[in-house]
């Protein structure tokens, strides 16, 4: 038998570790040239000044931090926007008028593609979700869920037509009230423009300015005048009948930049983003300046340099309706970066805005991509949204030339509930949340009733339950018809918080002459009447609330005389007016003790509340 006999070996550890690092560094080498790198090339050995070795006796081989290779995150592409419609200058097509009838047939009646919603009458709304042009069944990108008003918008003042999304606000800030007077301060001069309808002078309806305090950064960007950026500025930015844009110092009425030409009338209130983002949006309400015609847009800009960044044409193959003014007042969500409008036309639009925005960089760019929500009700064809709809969390309340009023899910974009108050409605409505409930007001004009009856009717003010469409209680006033300028209620109604908590106020036209008209509280509960006042001079303001210090809050509302009113809510008397100097259709924001408005005088005024 043979024996094989091996000779057992001595371990070496010296031996040992130095095979252990030499295989170390070859795994370390073949590694970075796998990646790209030469530790021994001419650029690593002139950055360093010699090569560095990777290990070293008695130590753990390491990189430097410099050698670590991360991947490269490939940038998410940003949206492409959908194409502004070719503009027309053809004035046979661009002349349209606001008493053209919907049309309901043509290419893009998508009949057989309609859905159907049955309201508890029996009676049904047809509606589409359009994009790209086309109907589409809507899936949502992402959840819009408004907060309460209070948490509306980012910025110090008042920056959307009654300040939040349930448009129960136009004042901001504090003030101490105790000679319940009111001063001009100062006063500014704008213009006028004429049309083959009517002349449009100064401020009209709704007419609301905007009180924006920007935060230092953003106002240092902007192309706001140096003297102007060394102050806490608040910047009155106010859209005019005369066409223009302008610019002003609250506390002195000068200019604080050029003003905007957009050359055609704008009607409503603007909007400036609610994030503290320097973009403005406005709607226009006229397309002609003395025989020249435009398209309709609603136009937004960067207040950077006032430039502008996209234009949503009213004139839109999907729309039933030709007449494409904007005088709705916009609102954005600000978790979704989406904008929601109401056109004229008939049209709701949910706008993905895309916006970047770079503080740094000092540079603002958008991307709009355009879901539009259309729809017919089967027992009224008048279309077009001229007040500025409400919000509570994802629902829409808004009402239109027909008097639909409905509850829109602005997630599905179907209705939620629907109901005819009879009339065209140009009056906001005005949410309310207390506790776990939910109530809207809305009040109507009289208007299409009296184009057939020629005769007196009623103005409606009704309360709702919000989430269901129940309704709580309604309150009828007679009113004189006018052509065109139309009684009943024009302005969106103070709702009472606080120690007022108890009634909501309206301003009615014409009850008595197509001249006169009342204002009215009613309890909030019931609908009674708490007061009533005669006015001699009829209003399509919405009166604003002001609180002072002591606790006490105080009105504001302007007449067709001129006047600006303070006065008590509790009892509807006049404690102090001033003059404006002609018709004053325009609402009122206030920011701390100063009043804006402006006036058919063809003037802003700076007004403060003593």
């Amino acid at each position: 038998m043979y024996r094989s006999y091996h000779k057992k070996r001595r371990f070496n550890p010296r031996k040992f570790i130095m095979f252990l690092l030499t295989i170390i560094t070859i795994i370390a080498v073949i590694v970075l040239i796998a990646n790209g790198k030469n530790f021994f090339s001419k650029d690593n050995l002139n950055t360093q000044g010699k090569a560095t070795p990777t290990n070293s006796a008695g130590k753990s081989p390491s990189l430097e931090p410099e050698t670590i290779i991360q991947a490269t995150p490939v940038p998410t592409p940003w949206p492409t926007p959908e194409p502004m419609p070719e503009e027309s200058t053809d004035p046979a097509v661009l002349k349209v008028s606001w008493e053209d009838p919907a049309i309901f047939t043509g290419a893009y009646a998508f009949n057989d593609l309609k859905k159907t919603f049955r309201k508890k009458d029996g009676t049904t709304v047809d509606y589409w979700v359009f994009e790209q042009g086309n109907p589409v069944d809507y899936v949502p990108k992402d959840e819009i869920i408004f907060g309460d008003s209070g948490v509306y918008s980012d910025l110090k003042g008042v920056t959307a037509f009654r300040g939040n999304n349930y448009r129960d606000s136009a004042s901001y800030g504090s003030r101490t009230i105790t000679e319940k007077k009111l001063e001009i301060v100062w006063s500014y001069d704008i213009g006028s423009i004429r049309t083959s309808g009517g002349f449009w002078p100064g401020t009209g309806w709704t007419g609301q300015p905007l009180l924006v305090n920007w935060s230092g950064d953003v106002r240092e960007m902007m192309n706001i005048k140096s003297e102007m950026k060394e102050k806490d500025l608040v910047e009155v930015i106010y859209p005019t009948l005369d066409g223009n844009i302008y610019f002003l110092d609250l506390e002195t009425g000068k200019p604080t930049r050029d003003k905007i030409n957009v050359g055609f009338p704008i009607k409503g209130t603007g909007m400036v983003d609610p994030r503290g983002y320097p973009i403005l949006y406005t709607g226009m309400g006229i397309n002609e300046n003395n025989g020249k015609y435009t398209e309709y847009k609603y136009k937004i800009f960067s207040l950077i340099d006032q430039t502008p960044l996209y234009d949503i044409f009213g004139r839109d193959p999907v729309a039933f309706r030709k007449w494409g003014a904007f005088d709705s007042s916009g609102l954005v969500d600000k978790k979704t970066d989406t904008l929601i409008e109401a056109g004229e036309n008939g049209l709701i639009y949910r706008v993905k805005l895309n916006t970047n925005f770079d503080r740094e960089a000092g540079t603002i760019a958008i991307s709009p991509q355009l879901t539009k929500y259309r729809y017919k009700d089967s027992t009224n064809i008048e279309l077009g949204i001229e007040n500025s709809p409400a919000y509570y969390k994802n629902y829409m309340y808004f009402c239109d030339n027909g008097g639909i009023f409905q509850c829109l899910d602005l997630n599905t974009l179907k209705p939620v509930w629907v109901y005819d108050v009879g009339d065209d409605t140009d009056s906001s409505p005005v949410v309310e949340e207390i506790g776990e409930e939910v109530f809207v007001y809305t009040a109507n004009q009289v208007d299409k009733r009296s184009q057939i009856s020629k005769s007196r009717e009623n103005c409606n003010i009704r309360k709702f339950n919000a989430l269901t469409g129940e309704l709580i209680w309604q309150k009828d006033y007679s009113c004189v018809y006018s052509y065109y300028i139309n009684g009943g209620a024009l302005g969106t109604p103070l709702l009472g918080k606080d120690d007022i908590s108890d009634i909501i106020i309206f301003t009615i036209c014409f009850t008595g002459s197509g001249q006169d008209g009342i204002m009215v509280a009613l309890d909030k509960k019931t609908g009674e009447e708490v007061w009533k006042r005669q006015l001699d001079a009829y209003s399509w303001c919405s009166p604003v609330a002001v609180k002072s210090s002591d606790g006490k809050t105080y009105g504001l509302f302007t007449d067709f005389y001129g006047l600006l009113h303070l006065f008590d809510p509790k009892t509807g008397k006049d404690l102090h007016t001033v003059s404006l100097g002609a018709n004053v259709e325009s609402s009122p924001a206030v920011y701390d003790d100063m009043i804006v408005v402006g006036s058919y005088a063809q003037k802003i005024f700076g007004i403060r509340i003593k």
